[in-house]
């Protein structure tokens, strides 16, 4: 299967005729890499998000507890 993997990555840019070799092309790619960094960016600061949402919520809770003299920690 590795064997199928190498020599379809060395076909690959003989099939694009040298399209990474002009100057549209390589702004393509760096195109298409950003645009994959931005979307995986997204779904990290999503994750991120949720998880400081969260600890919000609980560091609260613990402070209301607090603040009735129920010592959680």
């Amino acid at each position: 299967m590795s064997s199928l993997l190498a020599a379809a990555a060395t076909v690959a840019p003989m099939q694009l005729g040298g399209l990474l070799s002009q100057p549209l092309g390589q702004a393509l790619a760096v195109i298409v890499a950003i645009a994959i960094v931005v979307l995986v960016g997204r779904i990290a600061l999503k994750i991120a998000w949720r998880l400081v949402t969260i600890a919000a919520v609980v560091v609260g809770a613990l402070l209301v507890l607090s603040f009735f003299g129920i010592n959680v920690l």
